[in-house]
């Protein structure tokens, strides 16, 4: 009998295509839930599943209706699913733990499994720079200002946050196609950083879009790895209660780096 398997993945961004439209990309992910299910002891998504995502009190948005209801499968048999929240879906408040029974964090966390530590996280804010950014989710993440905009109609308040996703995406395109080396990474930066806080030994994120695992001391036993992405990599990370190792699916050019 296979060990169970504990699997991480984020930066789906349901709702632009890719490689593959939105809707074929969320069928693939479908798939690939199917094919986790065998052996998964849990799941953790780490952000930005959606490309943007606010919940009204009684609406969220159209769509989905296909990766909803496998997670609502598979949280029926009993497998425990975990959600932090992104960049592009930070708007997220109480509909997928009341309707999916799903927990979402909104700050990364250190968690222990299977007796190794990992630090886990959508990434976004962290490390050094991109103050403009920082100050922007302050805001966003303020009570009043998601407030105001709750009192948008959404036939005007998701076509305008989806143009201003777009935007905010193709301005860091370039950037998200190469490793930048140890002294550009920030995130890499930051979990050298973490690291002499926090007993973690893995350090977990996504945003980055670039599958990385990368080694934070001459050991290599404590790791920074980054998730990629679904648009083009279709990446994720598996530990199997050992290791940790980045995997891709239905994707046989997949490259980790650096």
């Amino acid at each position: 009998m296979s060990p169970k398997r504990t699997y991480f993945a984020s930066d789906f961004h349901l709702g632009i295509d890719g490689r593959l439209t939105s809707r074929e990309r969320e069928a693939q992910i479908v798939r690939w839930l199917e094919h986790i299910s065998q052996d998964a002891e849990a799941l953790w998504l780490l952000g930005d599943v959606f490309d943007f995502w606010f919940e009204y009190r009684t609406v969220v948005p159209k769509g989905f209706v296909r990766l909803l209801g496998k997670l609502a499968e598979l949280r029926d048999q009993g497998l425990p699913i975990y959600f932090f929240t992104g960049n592009h879906d930070m708007w997220m408040f109480r509909y997928f733990e009341e309707e999916l029974g799903i927990p979402v964090y909104r700050q990364a966390r250190l968690v222990e499994i299977s007796g190794k530590q990992f630090f886990l996280g959508h990434g976004d804010g962290l490390g050094p720079g991109d103050y403009g950014y920082k100050f922007i989710k302050k805001v966003f993440a303020n009570p009043l200002a998601q407030w105001l905009y709750a009192r948008l109609h959404p036939n005007f308040a998701l076509p305008f946050a989806r143009y201003w996703s777009g935007k905010s995406r193709d301005t860091n395109k370039h950037s998200s196609l190469q490793f930048l080396g140890e002294e550009n990474e920030w995130l890499l930066q930051y979990a050298r950083q973490k690291m002499l806080e926090i007993p973690a030994d893995y350090f977990v994120f996504g945003h980055r879009h670039l599958p990385i695992d990368y080694p934070l001391e001459p050991t290599g036993k404590r790791r920074y790895i980054n998730l990629g992405e679904w648009l083009y990599s279709n990446s994720y990370a598996v530990f199997d209660g050992e290791q940790v190792k980045l995997e891709f699916f239905e994707n046989e050019c997949g490259q980790v780096f650096p």
